[in-house]
């Protein structure tokens, strides 16, 4: 079972945080502060609108793959994955509401703290979104917030939780180390982000270990991030950088 969650981690999660340590340490040991440093989400793959169009879909496609591994890993005789971590559509208005909730919780000062540490000069811009503007942009948007949800709810929360669990771990390291993680592959935006990730990891681990649910995470994650993506799109430069996110 630990060979598998190295496999697992290896080909998702745990892969782009390696990447953002060396990201991290790359941007610490150039001449440029690192406040005054900029990371691109959601980038235009191409100039010519259908070709970036397929390459987005293709990304997000192929980003999930290791959700449907990591549920095929999770599935038992008689009983879906699905139904293991809740990702199902039970309850809905109890999930939206545990979503909703969630996403303010988290959201709002998840934008404090990135304002704080841009103002530290620990954080780098975050360009939430720098898709040419096409009638695709904002539907894309979306999916690739979903996508994230889905990738990062199901691994850290839903799969590693439960193996780590299994695994007979005691739950504050459960916790602790599924936090990290989702930390680690946020640090190339910078130390304000990785620490709000590890804050948001440990609420969100807390919640699934209490509640088996990550359907009300897989929303609240999509809603922060739609938000963040959508907005960043939308919104004119003037209020962008008012908000200092410009």
């Amino acid at each position: 079972m630990r060979t598998e969650v190295l496999i697992v981690l290896g080909l998702s999660l745990g892969q782009s945080a390696v990447y953002a340590v060396v990201n991290i340490i790359a941007r610490l040991t150039v001449t440029t502060p690192l406040g005054e440093q900029a990371t691109a989400l959601n980038p235009s793959r191409s100039p010519r609108p259908y070709l970036d169009l397929t390459y987005q879909l293709l990304s997000i496609g192929f980003a999930l793959v290791p959700v449907a591994l990591a549920l095929y890993l999770l599935s038992e005789p008689g009983r879906r994955a699905t139904a293991r971590i809740g990702l199902d559509l039970h309850r809905p208005w109890r999930n939206l509401g545990a979503g909703v909730g969630l996403a303010a919780l988290i959201g709002v000062p998840g934008l404090g703290l990135y304002l704080l540490g841009r103002a530290l000069g620990i954080t780098v811009e975050v360009q939430a979104a720098t898709l040419n503007e096409v009638w695709w942009t904002v539907p894309v948007l979306i999916l690739a917030a979903l996508q994230n949800a889905l990738l990062e709810e199901v691994i850290v929360a839903g799969y590693l939780i439960t193996r780590l669990e299994q695994l007979g771990w005691r739950p504050p390291a459960v916790l602790a180390a599924s936090a990290v993680v989702r930390g680690a592959y946020h640090l190339y935006q910078g130390f304000g982000p990785f620490v709000g990730n590890v804050i948001m990891g440990l609420i969100f681990g807390e919640y699934y270990r209490r509640r088996r649910r990550t359907m009300p995470l897989v929303i609240a994650h999509t809603l922060i991030d739609v938000v963040a993506f959508v907005g960043y799109a939308l919104l004119p430069e003037s209020v962008l950088a008012v908000l200092g996110l410009a």
